[in-house]
């Protein structure tokens, strides 16, 4: 087998496994927006966008910090996966950005 078809065959492998890890980095992603929540306002619930008794800024503010949080929890729980991968079977488990095998 070819590093190409390796490389294919490992990526349509890695989406089951690439799934799993999203969805648990989403709910660590919550989890640790709700304890940061928690440690800047002291309060259990962050507003939502139609919490009538928010303000704007407190709103957009919360909004910003989970995105963020969610998408430096994303990026690290899919590069390790992405170099568990890699170490175990020597592929990287997507297609390089730049085109090469």
């Amino acid at each position: 087998m070819s590093k190409k078809q390796k490389k294919r065959k490992l990526s349509l492998t890695y989406k089951p496994v690439g799934f799993v890890l999203s969805w648990a980095g989403g709910a660590l992603a919550g989890l640790a927006f709700q304890k940061t929540w928690m440690a800047i306002r002291h309060e259990e619930n962050a507003p939502d966008a139609l919490d009538r008794d928010r303000g704007w800024g407190e709103v957009l503010f919360a909004a910003a910090l989970q995105g963020a949080i969610f998408a430096v929890v994303r990026s690290a729980v899919d590069r390790s996966g992405a170099k568990a991968i890699e170490r175990s079977t020597g592929v990287w488990p997507s297609p390089d950005a730049s085109g090469r095998d």
